[in-house]
């Protein structure tokens, strides 16, 4: 009998939240030279990690969730649908890849989360009649500044 394994723990899948998963061929990482400080090294080593995925890869998540997605990446979605994460922050290559995949976990975990429909509610009766009583103190206070003329 063999036991099978989910799809977001196979060693073939990247996990992102709570079942929520992507292939790791669809995650695309470029390199490029990163920009700001680096000493001597700045102008040799590609650290800075471009990462693209393509929104409809990411497998888990329902449509509402994918719309909130697609919105919450913002001018970081491609015109191809896919989201665009860059890091350049430190000079290891490793850590910017990380860095990118942090990312990527949060706009998914965000996307999870289901907004509250705020509900409207009127101002009690008691919240009304103080607000017109400070308005009514307001005016006359400022009614008793008015200087009668000669």
């Amino acid at each position: 009998m063999s036991e099978t394994v989910p799809p977001e723990e196979s060693p073939s899948t990247e996990r992102l939240a709570p079942g929520v998963w992507v292939a790791r061929n669809d995650l695309r990482f470029t390199f490029t030279r990163s920009q700001g400080p680096g000493g001597q090294a700045v102008n040799k080593l590609s650290t800075a990690a471009q990462l693209r995925v393509p929104v409809d890869a990411i497998r888990g998540l329902d449509e509402r969730a994918l719309r909130r997605l697609r919105r919450l990446a913002g001018r970081r979605l491609t015109a191809d649908d896919e989201i665009m994460i860059q890091s350049q922050e430190s000079r290891s290559q490793l850590k910017n890849r990380q860095r990118c995949m942090e990312r990527l976990r949060s706009l998914v975990l965000h996307a999870r989360v289901v907004p509250k429909i705020r509900k409207k509610t009127k101002p009690s009766r008691a919240m009304i009649q103080r607000r017109l009583d400070a308005k009514r103190r307001l005016k006359e206070k400022k009614s008793r500044r008015r200087w009668e003329g000669d």
